[in-house]
């Protein structure tokens, strides 16, 4: 019997839901509890401190020392109260999770012992070692030093007994080694060039915020399986195991009832998230079997953002209170849906108006499809770009297969706002409008609030989706930093409405009234970028056709597609814009070609291990036993009986012996191409060395082991098999 297999079923059999303490209280009475917001800034800041914090988050403005010192003493007063003993400057540096180092709030006093002590300088930065963190060759082993800064703008918190401070974390010389710092400037980008383009239509905006709300797909697999599994310990994903007879053909799981003892993690996780002010609105089973998504109400990017990477670190710690093990990989099984993190995406002013949302006259709707075609735009001329901002080793898994958009990057408007951009593109050439087409316009714009809320469809098989009021990217990775997208897709957008500004603006400089220069550079984009509109079936064999008819690209490539960020276009984009220098874009690049280098290494290595000290083993161990039964068959029986009973174990056996000779030589060659490539120093060149040598053998080989899964005897396989990962619960 396969030991450690049938030991990790008994501890799923034996298991029981694990009751969750309910809060006594309203969401409400203890929602932000371990959040430092402006409620407690208000009750333990003095009037002057609080004024200068609050001015410096709305208006970004800066904090001077005295102000700081004093926000430092008022929140170390809170967060003693909750139980905080240490602090830590939290941060996104460029791996896939957090980064947190400690210190206890003391400091020798002049009596001999220690004191409680946290001043405005520690607050506002401290120094982690920069060069353990990846750079891209912006800091070396030997240049250690880095910095953590302060944003004010998203409140610090308290996890355990940490106060933890979100901050950006940029090198000695300055530039962003996370990725916080630039998402923060692409805000500002988008927030300026936005206000710009608004002033046509409201001179009282003076702020615009972009929002999101992402979806958190998730696995959830028990605790005591996912430890007998070395490829899902070491990499997240199983590198081998055989469909499931039943997996999500049915659709069964969608939406169904959720499991007792997965309703008590999410409800143990939901309360912990409340406390520390994240908004989880939505919970309800996928598609696939065992996979679950939980989706919160809209924030402002940053913050929505910073709580994102705080839920997948929460949901980790509660699962295994609860006997489970969250997977946040993008297809961590094969064969059926992975998980995304949709990232639902939008505009809003001061004013109170979300950009994409129609309004109730031709003035309000002229500004909603003006923001419209600018981000449509923006996406046709950037989509490589966007591409590369949500590609990965784990990621291209997904893209393309079980219910996930392809490579293709393409956006769904729905039937009424196609139809209004075609209306306006009939208007071809840079003559004058005619009153009575404009009028004519205006009328069918102003119609779009009554025919928008019930004619705008959803269609799941587009990478980027116009959703009724916002744009869902649903491209990014269910384990990926969401900054990545956002920093890409504020970035072209923010460019694509300065170049707007200053077409419109050249138009009324020769006289052209305001509307009639907003239509006639609306109209020239919709011809520009309407390749990229298809409302129709993104998985199809027949929209790859398509798409490259139109032009399109369709990069499945992971190191080609990170080639994107060096192309000239994408440079002027956050060069212009002061997000990234040249520097910090080829450190990033080379950054993400080393993740997929290591990944693949780092698959290749588990599984040449598993196959050579499980599978093979367990086969012929098995072999072993038919071969022992046929020989006692020849002696029981006459060469004629034999012949007829023993020929279908012969076959058995010949059959497992061709899938461990062939597993067996593939691992050898496996190996052998990933030496060859370790030999090559260039980052670009290795990582398509394990791209085109390496990476293919991981499907041959999961092959040949998966067929072996079909016929070795169930008692002796020593992996918990897809039907036991998917249907634990």
């Amino acid at each position: 019997m396969a030991t450690l297999r049938f030991k990790a079923l008994e501890i799923l059999y034996s298991r029981k839901p694990i009751p969750v303490k309910r809060e006594e209280n309203l969401t409400s009475d203890y929602y932000g509890m371990l959040v430092f917001d402006r409620p407690k800034m208000k009750k333990y800041l003095s009037k002057e401190s609080y004024k200068g914090i609050i001015d410096a988050i709305d208006n970004g403005t800066t904090i001077d020392r005295k102000i700081a010192d004093q926000v430092a003493i008022g929140m170390k007063a809170w967060a003693m109260e909750n139980g905080a003993t240490h602090y830590t400057h939290w941060f996104h540096p460029l791996t896939d999770g957090t980064a947190e180092k400690h210190d206890a709030f003391i400091d020798h006093s002049e009596l001999g012992g220690v004191v409680e002590s946290f001043s405005g300088k520690l607050l506002a930065q401290q120094e982690p070692d920069a060069s353990s963190f990846p750079s891209g060759g912006i800091r070396n082993t030997f240049e250690a030093r880095g910095y953590t800064a302060w944003d004010v703008s998203s409140p610090a918190f308290i996890i355990g007994t940490t106060l933890s401070i979100p901050t950006v974390f940029i090198s000695y010389t300055g530039e962003s080694l996370d990725y916080k710092a630039p998402l923060l400037k692409a805000l500002n980008a988008v927030d300026k060039a936005a206000v710009d383009v608004c002033q046509y239509f409201d001179k009282n905006v003076t702020q615009v915020q972009a929002n999101l709300g992402w979806e958190q797909e998730y696995f959830l697999v028990d605790e005591a399986l996912y430890y007998a599994r070395p490829d899902l310990i070491l990499t997240g994903r199983t590198l081998m195991g055989h469909s499931s007879a039943k997996d999500q053909q049915l659709e069964d799981h969608y939406f169904g009832s959720i499991p007792e003892r997965v309703a008590m993690f999410m409800q143990d996780f939901e309360n912990e998230a409340y406390k520390l002010g994240i908004p989880c609105k939505t919970r309800h089973n996928e598609v696939a079997p065992n996979q679950f998504e939980l989706a919160p109400i809209f924030e402002e990017v940053n913050l929505a953002n910073d709580h994102n990477q705080l839920v997948m670190s929460l949901m980790d710690r509660t699962a295994r209170h609860h006997g489970f093990y969250v997977l946040l990989h993008e297809k961590p099984f094969a064969g059926i849906n992975g998980s995304g993190k949709h990232n639902n995406w939008s505009l809003s002013t001061n004013t109170g108006v979300n950009l994409y949302s129609p309004g109730k006259n031709p003035k309000t709707n002229l500004q909603f499809l003006t923001y419209i075609v600018n981000t449509i735009k923006a996406v046709y001329d950037n989509q490589d770009l966007l591409r590369a901002s949500i590609v990965s080793a784990s990621n291209s898994h997904r893209l393309g297969a079980n219910e996930a958009p392809p490579a293709i990057i393409s956006s769904f408007l729905g039937s009424e706002v196609n139809r209004m951009l075609d209306i306006l593109a009939e208007n071809v050439g840079d003559r004058k409008m005619t009153p009575d087409e404009k009028t004519s316009l205006k009328l069918n714009i102003g119609r779009i609030p009554e025919i928008l809320l019930d004619n705008t469809d959803r269609n799941r098989t587009s990478p980027f989706a116009f959703t009724g009021n916002r744009f869902e990217f649903r491209a990014v990775g269910s384990s990926a930093n969401c900054a990545s997208a956002m920093i890409a897709l504020n970035s072209v957008v923010a460019a694509q409405l300065i170049t707007f500004k200053k077409d419109v603006d050249v138009l009324i400089e020769k006289d052209i009234k305001k509307d009639e220069a907003i239509f006639q550079v609306l109209k020239k984009y919709i011809i520009e970028c309407k390749a990229v509109r298809f409302d129709g079936n993104g998985y199809s064999k027949e929209w790859a056709d398509e798409a490259e008819r139109r032009g399109l690209t369709n990069i499945k490539s992971v190191p080609q597609a990170l080639e994107a960020y060096l192309s000239a276009k994408s440079r002027k984009v956050f060069g212009d814009l002061g997000i990234f220098n040249n520097i910090e874009i080829e450190a990033r690049v080379e950054v993400e070609l080393e993740k997929y280098t290591k990944k693949i290494q780092i698959e290749s290595r588990v599984l040449g291990d598993i196959a050579n000290n499980h599978i093979i083993p367990t086969a012929i161990a098995y072999q072993t036993s038919l071969i022992e039964n046929v020989k006692g068959l020849k002696d029981l029986f006459s060469p004629a009986e034999f012949t007829e009973l023993a020929g279908a174990r012969l076959d058995l056996i010949r059959n497992i012996s061709g899938h461990v000779s062939t597993i067996k030589a593939q691992v050898v060659e496996m190996t052998e191409a990933r030496k060859v490539a370790n030999l090559i120093e260039h980052g670009k060149e290795k990582a398509y060395a394990y791209e085109q040598t390496v990476r293919p053998y991981l499907d041959t080989i999961r092959y040949h082991i998966d067929k072996l899964e079909e016929v070795v005897d169930n008692e002796l396989w020593p992996l918990p098999k897809y039907r036991e990962l998917l249907f634990s619960r």
